[in-house]
């Protein structure tokens, strides 16, 4: 028996497509620190009586499984070389893993530039606020609902006017995307909104669209101010929100104080969250020259409200706005600007320099957790909304987006055609195709076509599929080690 199995043939190693390589998070410095500082701040905050949250508990577990072999995986086969290959399985969650951020941003990007967004031009606005609200919109979700209702109907109300059209005679649409994250890794709640360059003429068969010209700089100080004076009025008026001559604060009713109500707070200030520095100003290194603050055109500000739309797409420009839908979705964590400096700290390089020549902030291990926690989203939380016609039972969406799909949609299509189907969400592979050109469907070494031929969950039938695969395969590449971790106090260079 054992002479027939040595001379059974060996199916011939896999060979990758080029561009492509396994994602290993465990040889990711994200990862590391996230596996050995997790528990030390799970104990912590347990130590000072404020537990984290199961969500938060649950993002940080499923991170720590996410890519990894050894807690399951599906066993790919080509039909003609019978090459195999193994995939491990996602974690899928919304918070900071890179790997599912990414696959998020893929998808929900493909979904609005081909089956939302119709060839009509856009132009993006983009709404900053104040701390104040940032901290309540990050723990109050109806409140930031109703924050995007009056942001929504204020900048469509600005459109339907300059159509020359009103509500009665007119309609138009955006799709907004809710980000909760900085540069800094810092929690700031914005909103980037999709919004149709024009509005389209109620009553029309087929809809008309009538265009308008972007708005001009006074245009964009009047709605930043009438936009703050009526979030400022309706949260005033449920009690939220108690301003004064200068600024504004909230009023926390008796049963305030969440378990991450620190994380959150410190977060959005810059401040440190944990540790005998917590309250204090983050450490940040300024590698460049400051330079003075030069005016941006397409910007206004007033009373801590930054309103920004110099950002347009034309009708035919669809690659461009599925570059952009990737990066108003895009993941919180760059892998790429993580590093440690040589006492252990963690070093987070910015996107943009900032104005006084800050390029990097510099964390202690258990503050970069903490601000990790305060970043994930709490659970049935849509940070993905549809307004106006591109909202699910608008009337007018079946007839302008371009899935065809809504009320309306089965009386317009004719007894030969089908309604549009249901969208479905990308597969692995049609991700990568689409964003980097990759084909994994297809085999690298014969051309023959992958399947799936098992998935496998079961920790003895892993354990033995993982040792037959390294008895037989090179191992992965060692991963590298954190090394020892600095003192809170120590010098940072």
């Amino acid at each position: 028996m054992a002479s027939e199995r040595a001379a059974c043939p060996r199916a011939p190693p896999f060979i990758d497509p080029p561009g492509y390589a396994r994602h290993r998070p465990e040889a990711t410095l994200l990862y590391q620190l996230v596996e050995r500082y997790y528990p030390e701040f799970v104990a912590t905050r347990e130590a000072a009586g404020r537990l984290l949250p199961r969500y938060v508990q649950e993002e940080f577990e499923a991170y720590l499984k996410c890519g990894c072999l050894k807690h399951g995986f599906l066993r790919v086969r080509c039909e003609d070389c019978r090459a195999e290959k193994l995939v491990a399985f996602s974690c899928k969650r919304r918070g900071f893993c890179p790997s599912c951020g990414a696959r998020r941003m893929a998808e929900s990007a493909a979904l609005l530039a081909d089956e939302v967004l119709p060839r009509k031009p856009l132009r993006q606005w983009v709404l900053s606020l104040p701390f104040a609200l940032r901290f309540l919109l990050a723990t109050d979700p109806k409140a930031l609902t109703q924050v995007l209702g009056i942001v929504y109907r204020t900048t469509s109300a600005h459109v339907l006017r300059k159509a020359r059209l009103t509500r009665a005679t007119g309609a138009t649409g955006a799709v907004t995307l809710i980000q909760r994250f900085g540069s800094a890794l810092n929690l700031n709640i914005h909103f980037h909104m999709l919004v149709l360059a024009g509005a389209y003429l109620v009553g029309a068969e087929p809809p008309v669209f009538r265009r308008i010209a972007p708005p001009r700089e006074a245009e964009l100080q009047a709605l930043v101010e009438r936009l703050a004076g009526r979030i400022g009025r309706s949260l005033e008026r449920q009690g939220l929100l108690v301003r004064d001559a200068e600024n504004g604060f909230l009023e926390f009713g008796p049963e305030a104080g969440g378990a991450m109500d620190d994380l959150i707070g410190h977060s959005i200030t810059y401040r440190v969250a944990v540790g005998p520095r917590a309250g204090q100003k983050v450490f940040t290194l300024q590698t460049v020259p400051a330079r003075e603050e030069e005016p941006r055109k397409g910007v206004a500000q007033y009373a801590g409200f930054s309103l920004h739309a110099g950002i347009g797409v034309e009708a035919d420009q669809r690659e461009k706005l599925e570059r952009l839908a990737r990066y108003v979705s895009r993941p919180p964590v760059s892998v790429e600007r993580l590093a440690l400096t040589a006492q252990g700290q963690v070093r987070y390089r910015l996107k943009t320099p900032y104005r006084d020549g800050t390029t990097h902030i510099v964390l202690e291990p258990l503050d970069f957790i903490a601000r990790l926690a305060a970043l994930v989203p709490p659970p049935r939380v849509h940070l993905t909304r549809y307004r106006g016609v591109f909202a699910p039972h608008a009337a007018l969406r079946a007839a302008v987006t371009p899935a065809g799909r809504g009320p309306g949609a089965r009386s317009r299509a004719t007894t030969a055609e089908c309604p549009t189907p249901k969208h479905v969400a990308m597969t692995w592979a049609r991700r990568l195709k689409r964003v980097f050109g990759i084909d994994i469907e297809q085999c690298a070494r014969c051309g023959g076509r992958l399947r799936v031929i098992a998935s496998i969950e079961e920790p003895e039938l892993l354990e033995r599929i993982l040792a037959h695969r390294r008895e037989r395969v090179e191992e992965d590449p060692p991963v590298s080690s954190l090394g020892p971790r600095a003192p809170p106090q120590g010098l940072l260079f």
